[in-house]
């Protein structure tokens, strides 16, 4: 019997508000393909997940998507690791039981000899309450812009928050996980 890989369409349709939490020590993680199929994921994924590892591999990474999160996040991943720049961003995940988990992701592209880009390597661990309690507000913002002006309304939010503050992305990002307030 062949194996059918899950895809987006198999995700839950009943969101609820049930967090599942990663535990302090925990690491996440997986690597894709360079189309966002996952080849390889630790058993913490498929746990936290709530999907069989073996159902995982083939799938593609945006299985777990959460509605809550901002296409401009995704945007904003894509045009770093293709760049072979680093993503560090949080991520509220979905879970196979429409539950959620929130985590701080940091993903590299995997080069070959030739410096071609071959897979990404995404590797994830618990984020502060304090971090979550900042972004949530930040994320629902980002996916209003979204639904009036698309993923350009968004990124002109997230730009003049960050000018606000006088920081580049990946400074806020590190700043939140390592407990700092806006």
């Amino acid at each position: 019997m062949s194996h059918k890989s899950l895809s987006k369409l198999d995700a839950p349709k009943n969101i609820t508000n049930r967090e599942k939490v990663l535990n302090q020590d925990d690491f996440i993680v997986s690597k894709t393909d360079t189309k966002g199929k996952i080849i390889y994921c630790n058993e913490i994924f498929a746990d936290m997940a709530g999907y069989p590892a073996k159902d995982l591999i083939g799938a593609n990474h945006n299985l777990i998507r959460h509605p809550d999160m901002p296409k401009l996040a995704f945007k904003v991943l894509w045009d770093l690791v293709q760049k072979k720049d680093e993503f560090f961003g949080f991520v509220k995940n979905l879970r196979a039981d429409g539950g959620y988990y929130w985590v701080f992701a940091y993903i590299t592209a995997d080069l070959d000899l030739n410096g071609n880009i071959t897979s990404y390597t995404s590797v994830r661990r618990k984020m502060p309450q304090s971090a979550i309690d900042i972004i949530t507000p930040i994320y629902r913002q980002l996916v209003d812009a979204e639904k009036r002006g698309g993923v350009q309304a968004s990124g002109a939010l997230l730009t003049n928050l960050l000018e606000e503050q006088g920081l580049a992305y990946n400074e806020f990002v590190i700043n939140l996980q390592l407990g700092a307030s806006l």
